[in-house]
């Protein structure tokens, strides 16, 4: 009876290690399969990018260059913002290793004022699987 009992325990702690137990910090689908047995990597040239002094009602845009520095295709998965006034545009298709890719980012000023701060959360399978960028303004009813 004890040995039944010791079994069934090893058999419970074995099914609750091999779930991980629900600690994961990987975010997003980061299981895409590349194909080549390695791992992706993102860096971005600059994680920050401030617009200035902006009119309210304009619409402005930046361009967040990034590379993949892994050594398999960089899939990003998803972009996503803090709020509706803001746009990421992104290329689905996989980015190869040691090659660039561009995520746009537009900022539509109306209905806002005084200094804006935004945030952009990317998901990919990099090694790395979540990237926060963030674009601020001061806006303005006109620029003097």
């Amino acid at each position: 009876m004890k040995k039944k009992l010791i079994l069934i325990f090893g058999i419970i702690a074995l099914i609750a290690i091999s779930c991980g137990g629900g600690n994961s910090n990987v975010t997003g689908d980061s299981s895409v399969n590349t194909g080549s047995g390695g791992k992706a990597g993102i860096v971005f040239k600059e994680y920050e990018h401030s617009f200035g002094k902006v009119t309210e009602g304009e619409k402005v845009a930046y361009v967040f260059t990034f590379e993949n520095n892994g050594t398999s295709d960089l899939v990003i998965i998803s972009a996503s913002t803090s709020c509706g006034c803001t746009v990421p545009k992104y290329d689905t298709n996989p980015i190869s290793s040691g090659k660039s890719g561009n995520l746009e980012v537009v900022f539509d000023t109306s209905g806002r004022s005084g200094m804006q701060t935004k945030t952009i959360k990317v998901k990919s399978n990099a090694s790395t699987p979540v990237v926060i960028l963030k674009i601020t303004a001061e806006v303005t009813d006109n620029i003097n």
